[in-house]
């Protein structure tokens, strides 16, 4: 082969891995992420210290859509997982709003473990409602380009806001063609927004602002409790925070020395709901050395998360136990009926 051959072949070639690099397809790249123990990330004024561990197990997710390099590892590698785009995000909603939103909702878990643990360890609890964050805009309708996921608002037509119920019942009155003033902060700055009410695109008989919300809600307890999680984001860690909070908060220990990883959310009222990426925390539980492995049971649904959990710890080989949970009160009697590790 001639010399400008070789260096025609070597630019075609570092071309085509170049484009194999830049160009995007229509998926995130799910993947085992990893297990931390919640004591370092949570504490309580005074709480008791634990023998063994809580653990709150991680999905790995990719920052954005995959290269075609990454689809075709993805498509060959144990536990990694392609997923289509429509399902990662809301119509229109940008991989910062994503973001936001992921983080917003695990604020949100936060807040509800707190007030659940308290509760039930009997200890007060007091709330403060400031308004709905909003956490996302729909593509179509008149609040796109005037509100913006993370926008506060705390008012509506100059009446205070103090919940995303109050919120629904109020626009849930108005017709198609009324204007709404919203009174927002975005960014310490306030500012109005006049919103026309709207049909929603995917059902015409609905109207609406078109925005999806969350209530601004703080907690004020005592004992003080500081929850550090950086950057981890979405509501599947409810269960293990409320169950670390009222370990510390409650004299005893529930972990009785093992390492106890978990996932689910959880509600106001104890009910531990499913979660996506069930397979990949089975995996980050078993590399971490988790015993227990705490699965949300869907009242024993045939394709609960439980199920999905225990399908792959069998094909792992694990020794690690895997528990069906459909409340905190089940979290709570289990762990209570385990022996004291020797």
């Amino acid at each position: 082969m001639s010399k400008n051959k070789k260096i025609a072949l070597f630019i075609f070639a570092t071309i085509v891995v170049v484009g194999l690099n830049i160009i995007k397809l229509p998926y995130y790249l799910n993947m085992p992420g990893d297990a931390y123990e919640l004591s370092p990330i949570i504490e309580v004024d005074g709480g008791d210290a634990a023998e063994g561990k809580f653990m709150m197990t991680t999905v790995g997710v990719s920052r954005g859509k995959v290269n075609v390099l990454t689809y075709l590892w993805a498509k060959v590698a144990p536990y990694y997982e392609l997923i289509p785009a429509e399902r990662m995000r809301v119509h229109g909603e940008t991989d910062q709003e994503y973001f936001y939103r992921q983080l917003h909702m695990m604020d949100t878990s936060q807040n509800v473990a707190i007030a659940v643990a308290y509760e039930l360890a009997n200890r007060p609890v007091e709330y403060k409602y400031n308004g709905v964050f909003v956490m996302s805009v729909i593509e179509g309708m008149d609040a796109k380009g005037k509100l913006e996921v993370g926008d506060r608002i705390f008012e509506v037509d100059n009446k205070p806001l103090l919940s995303s119920e109050e919120f629904i019942e109020y626009v849930g009155n108005l017709e198609k063609g009324d204007q709404v003033e919203l009174s927002i902060e975005r960014e310490g700055e306030v500012m109005k927004k006049q919103i026309i009410i709207s049909p929603f695109p995917t059902e015409p008989t609905k109207t609406g602002v078109g925005i999806s919300l969350v209530t601004d809600r703080d907690i004020d307890v005592q004992p003080e409790v500081k929850i550090d999680t950086n950057a981890v984001g979405g509501p599947s860690a409810g269960l293990m925070f409320t169950l670390e909070i009222y370990n510390q908060l409650t004299e005893g220990d529930l972990t009785k020395g093992y390492k106890i990883a978990g996932t689910g959310t959880m509600s106001y009222e104890g009910v531990v709901g499913p979660i996506g990426g069930i397979v990949h925390k089975i995996v980050a539980a078993d590399k971490a050395g988790a015993d227990y492995f705490l699965a949300p049971s869907e009242q024993g649904a045939t394709d609960s998360n439980y199920t999905d959990a225990v399908h792959t710890a069998n094909e792992l080989g694990t020794d690690m136990k895997i528990i069906p949970i459909d409340t905190l009160d089940d979290a709570i009697r289990f762990l209570q009926s385990v022996e004291q590790q020797k």
